[in-house]
């Protein structure tokens, strides 16, 4: 599954295991009370089926118990078809499902949504033999048939005379069936339950112990490693146990020895802290996950800035994966060609879909962003020319700078002085009389009328915000950014006024993103996480601290709500 996106693809191939008569509508129903869940193992009570199920996981299979009432007769739904969010065009395209003996099931799903052209190949075998009730293509099946369409539900059941407890062990892969097979049969070759989750436990429990801390207080060592927990939840490994994985060409690869391919890169949200916090934490990972990225880039042919599945998204803004390029380069992690990354990096920040080569997979000419004609040519995007004109300046600014350190590493210099000097063009956004970073035109004059409260999701110079929180987007030139604005006295001022501002937010289409309000500052959004930090810039580190405490105390808690913004 994505975790905190919203978007509904992944969790492909759904089983629900139910009593009673089969019907189109089968949903489970429960109580919070009745769900528990820990790194690892997952539980749950169907209440209106009274069934338990319970969940556990290897790297790329999954294996289920269901525990039945022993009066009902035992069923179990297969869902290949289901559109989870129709609002964001997800849609089923095709699934099939071959009936390998009387307890073993192989086939495949794809669909089309955020990541537009999805396949996932499964391969599952049951604790008991199975009976075939019903599909949606007709009536019950004989062994061995084959099931396909566009929205296909397989309906099972099994022997009432056995044990009320049923096991599934399930392999996937992005490959093939045969691939997913194979997984399963490397992963999990037994069908004790409790082992894998006892298996689980211990690697989950070694990857938090790589950091230590104490307190007298429960309360903050459960919230710290819940936070932790959280930070481990991708990237996703995408390579069957053989080294076979999908490329960003839509070819399937043989993985050389030392090459793991990985995805969900969710670079804009992640390249802030996230990554250099794993340069610390899990340095030999991020080597392996630049790697990966720039397997991206020579498959597909520009950097990915949210790849899915083998496919390029595009979004969010900018070029954020040379952030994490120049990051790990800067810090002296190796396992990857920097001269390479470098090549990624200038490439995808000149990038134009209209004059670049053609590339293998033609959606990546499709998401890349419009904006980086205005940026070489005029040295700032138009807001009447380009949407979010003042997010994706800002942000450009901040990556070109970011190359700019990769280059000075491979002496480079021609590359460093190019981009040095474009890193300076936050400045063509920064209008001096109001002090916010505003869109400007094509003639040079300012957009009117300006709010810096107000916020429009789709029709706007800032993306998921507003003035208030995008204006401090200058991360690497604290020192001519406080200049900017008018000396270290007005920085503190203006910087006061954040925290302090009324946390009104205006605008009949105003993003949902902007959560976690302190004043104008908005925690539970990815523009403001470093504005805290400011304060230490202009030698008074002890509000830093002050909001840095109240951060954490009254925005995160290890509840299903406890992340602001999610």
């Amino acid at each position: 599954h994505l975790s905190g996106t919203g978007i509904g693809d992944m969790g492909d191939i759904l089983l629900l295991p139910f009593t009673g008569e089969i019907n189109e509508h089968l949903v489970g129903e429960f109580e919070k009370v009745d769900e528990k869940a820990t790194p690892g193992f997952y539980k749950v009570k169907l209440k209106n089926f009274n069934v338990t199920a319970e969940l556990s996981a290897t790297p790329r299979t999954g294996i289920h118990r269901y525990t039945f009432p022993a009066d009902h007769k035992q069923m179990l739904l297969l869902d290949l078809g289901h559109i989870l969010q129709p609002n964001w065009g997800h849609k089923s395209l095709a699934a099939k499902v071959e009936v390998v003996n009387d307890s073993t099931i192989r086939g495949e799903r794809r669909s089309s949504g955020w990541a537009f052209d999805h396949p996932v190949y499964f391969y599952a075998q049951f604790s008991k033999p199975f009976q075939i009730e019903k599909s949606t293509n007709g009536e019950a099946i004989l062994s061995g048939s084959l099931l396909e369409g566009k929205y296909l539900k397989v309906y099972f059941s099994f022997p009432e005379n056995e044990t009320s407890e049923l096991l599934i062990r399930v392999g996937i892969s992005p490959v093939s069936m045969k691939g997913a097979q194979k997984n399963l049969e490397e992963e999990l070759a037994h069908w004790d339950f409790d082992k894998v989750v006892d298996d689980a436990r211990a690697q989950w429990n070694e990857a938090l112990r790589v950091i230590e801390i104490e307190s007298s207080e429960e309360a903050v060592l459960k919230n710290f490693y819940t936070a932790l927990y959280h930070c481990m939840m991708a990237p996703m490994l995408a390579q069957d146990v053989d080294g076979q994985y999908r490329g960003m060409d839509k070819q399937i690869h043989q993985a050389e020895a030392g090459f793991t391919n990985y995805t969900v890169f969710s670079l804009w949200d992640t390249f802030r802290a996230w990554h250099p916090l794993m340069t610390i934490i899990a340095p030999e990972k991020t080597g392996e996950w630049i790697n990966a990225l720039l397997r991206k880039y020579i498959e597909g042919g520009v950097l990915s800035k949210w790849p899915l599945a083998s496919n390029y998204t595009g979004t969010m803004v900018g070029y954020p994966a040379v952030a994490v390029l120049a990051d790990a380069m800067c810090k002296g992690i190796d396992g990857f060609d920097p001269a390479l990354a470098l090549e990624a990096a200038v490439l995808s920040s000149t990038y134009r879909p209209d004059i670049t080569a053609s590339h293998p997979e033609p959606r990546a000419a499709q998401v890349m962003p419009r904006h980086l004609h205005f940026v070489n040519t005029q040295e700032y995007i138009p807001a009447d020319s380009v949407g979010q004109s003042v997010s994706y300046g800002l942000e450009c600014a901040y990556y070109d700078w970011c190359i700019a350190q990769m280059a000075e590493q491979l002496g480079e210099d021609s590359i460093q002085q190019i981009y040095t000097q474009r890193s300076k063009y936050y400045k063509n956004y920064f209008d001096r009389s109001t002090g916010f970073m505003r869109g400007r035109m094509a003639d040079g004059t300012w957009k009117a009328p300006f709010n810096p409260f107000y916020s429009d999701h789709e029709n706007s110079e800032y993306v998921e915000g507003n003035a208030w929180q995008w204006s401090w987007f200058v991360p690497h030139n604290v020192e001519g950014f406080v200049e900017l604005m008018g000396g270290r006295e007005a920085f503190i001022l203006k910087l006061d006024s954040l925290f302090s501002a009324s946390s009104r937010i205006e605008g009949e289409h105003a993003s949902a993103d902007i959560t976690g309000l302190i004043g104008q500052y908005a925690h539970g959004n990815e523009p403001s996480h470093h504005v805290a930090h400011y304060y230490n810039y202009v030698r008074q580190p002890e509000k830093t601290q002050k909001l840095v405490d109240q951060i954490w105390q009254t925005l995160y808690f290890p509840t299903p709500e406890g992340i602001s913004g999610n």
